[in-house]
């Protein structure tokens, strides 16, 4: 029988406190576990549940539920930002996540700020709020996370990608412009989280890699945002996961400048060997979302033994899970995890 709640073990596993096991979780957003098998066994359905507070907290209580990650994430895509922003959205299927259709602008010179207050009151953001509220209040001891899209990846979700990665170089001064609004607009959106009862905000900055940035925008860009973010966070009490695609090995250097409280990592990231090299942070991550995906429920529990021997703070998928995971696979992940103990 477990010794803590959820909760307090994931927090306890943040402040590298003794704990009885570690934690498993999977924060929403980006890592996503609204499964379709999830899905058809309760009735709480995608996409209706991304505009439905109800429906929005009851999958995401199903999700925890029935896969066993201790926590409660919100929402259920990456899209809530740039839909609030003014980019045109596909919010999908049953098996498919909403989509960029089509971004507001052409050019960081073309944007134009909106009141953030407005903002607020606009699109699904409402509803993640009051899907939150509901979650804090059915059971408070699991962990509610808010899960929002980085700095980067939501500019390039509201300017077109390609023209905003050439102008991060040839117009900085529009992009730096740019990425003040979005990061005012984040930290507002964040607030508004927390002051429904989300617990801790976790952040998914999948544009924001060394492999599509290079180390000099990594740092000019990624590094100054994310960190003026995450302040705002720790600014009201609060712990922020920031999760980083790819593979680090070219921004490496800059890990200990980020101010988040957990780093969380693509599959390919070494986790052990970036514990050894910095020790003062705390790892998450990373099972392999192929694995879950095609692989088998034996096969997956000796992939998460080897995370759990390695000393990961935090267990939790390496990135994005496929709709069509199967809920066996993630059972397998999540009860090998809470059958562990520390000795």
């Amino acid at each position: 029988m477990d010794q803590i709640s959820p909760k307090e073990r994931l927090f306890r596993a943040f402040d590298k406190k003794s704990i009885d096991r570690r934690p498993v979780i999977c924060p929403g957003g980006m890592m996503n576990a609204a499964v379709v098998d999830v899905m058809t066994s309760t009735g709480h359905l995608l996409p209706a549940a991304h505009s439905d507070d109800q429906l929005m907290s009851e999958l995401s209580y199903d999700v925890s539920r029935l896969t066993g990650f201790e926590n409660f994430g919100l929402p259920f895509c990456m899209t809530v930002e740039a839909e609030v922003m003014g980019s045109e959205i596909d919010f999908g299927t049953l098996e498919c996540e909403p989509k960029i259709r089509k971004e507001r602008y052409a050019s960081a010179a073309d944007v134009q700020k909106r009141d953030i207050q407005d903002m607020l009151r606009s699109g699904r953001i409402g509803t993640i709020a009051r899907a939150a509220w509901n979650l804090s209040r059915r059971d408070p001891e699991v962990p509610v996370i808010g899960s929002l899209t980085g700095p980067i990846s939501t500019a390039a979700s509201l300017v077109d990608p390609m023209t905003f990665l050439k102008e991060m170089r040839k117009r900085p001064q529009e992009v730096h412009r740019v990425m003040e609004y979005v990061t005012d607009f984040l930290i507002a959106y964040t607030g508004l989280l927390l002051d429904n009862g989300a617990d801790l905000i976790s952040i998914a900055d999948p544009t924001s890699t060394g492999e599509i940035l290079g180390p000099k925008m990594f740092h000019e860009y990624s590094v100054l945002y994310l960190n003026r973010l995450i302040d705002s966070i720790h600014a009201r009490g609060k712990k922020a996961i920031l999760h980083i695609c790819g593979d680090l090995s070219r921004v490496l250097q800059f890990i200990p400048e980020l101010h988040a409280d957990v780093i969380s990592t693509d599959a390919m990231v070494n986790l052990q060997k970036l514990k050894e090299r910095f020790p003062e942070i705390v790892t998450m991550g990373n099972l392999s979302t192929f694995l879950l995906e095609l692989s088998e429920p034996e096969r997956i529990s000796k992939a998460t033994e080897i995370l759990l021997a390695g000393g990961i703070d935090i267990i939790a998928p390496a990135c994005g899970l496929s709709t069509s995971s199967a809920l066996r696979n993630l059972q397998s992940f999540t009860g090998t995890v809470r059958e562990s103990r520390i000795s």
